[in-house]
């Protein structure tokens, strides 16, 4: 009769491999951390020429044109994610100006938005860290995101490639929606809203890549 070890080991082993595999990002995030990457400040919104809706009874006054969603994410902490917004970007903000900025179709975009300044993520940590966080499912639940389906305000971009050949995977980072979006690959969880931690965690990651007064 065999030992109760010899089935005791293989179970082990199978055990601790499932703990392994279930720790691995997501495709293509699991190759983040050994890919060339950069990460991009964007313009989150541009003017319409549209007329702003009026405030509701008793909420604080809208900026004008301001989307209300970006509205509310600046009276709600945008001040924590202060790198990804250059002094004077956001009326409203500490530094700000009464007046939106002014579109530049000239300007170099990432996917359609205003590139405001980009970084190579030069620290394997970091590459590492944003893999973990966007490849994982539990980062992510619906209930979170902000805007409505389709509509989006990314702050940031992050574009990354895994080798000479491959094709650049895009994702756009929105905190004011609080909501990740991919624009080059099927995004592999099953929702896009960023949970409380998640942002916390990047904006930790955020304030690495853009240190104060960047």
């Amino acid at each position: 009769m065999a030992s109760h070890s010899s089935f005791l080991v293989p179970a082990l082993l199978t055990g601790l491999l499932g703990v392994a595999c279930a720790s691995t990002p997501a495709a293509p995030f699991d190759t983040l951390k050994n890919a060339n990457a950069t990460a991009y400040r964007l313009q989150n919104y541009e003017p319409q020429q549209a007329a702003p809706a009026a405030a509701a009874p008793g909420a604080a006054p809208a900026i004008p044109g301001l989307p209300p969603e970006i509205q509310s994410w600046i009276q709600t902490g945008a001040q924590s994610l202060q790198q990804l917004i250059p002094p004077g970007l956001i009326p409203g903000l500490p530094g700000g100006t009464a007046a939106l900025p002014a579109a530049v179709p000239e300007a170099p975009r990432f996917h359609n938005y205003r590139i405001l300044s980009q970084t190579q993520v030069m620290d394997p940590e970091l590459r590492e860290k944003l893999g973990d966080i966007l490849g994982s499912s539990k980062s992510f639940d619906n209930q979170y995101a902000r805007c409505a389906p389709g509509v989006i305000y990314p702050e940031m971009g992050l574009s990354f490639t895994a080798g000479p050949t491959a094709q650049p995977s895009d994702v756009l980072i929105s905190f004011s929606c609080s909501q990740v979006v991919s624009r080059s690959f099927a995004w592999p969880h099953p929702a896009t809203g960023m949970k409380p931690e998640t942002v916390e965690s990047l904006t930790t990651v955020v304030q690495k890549l853009w240190p104060a007064g960047t």
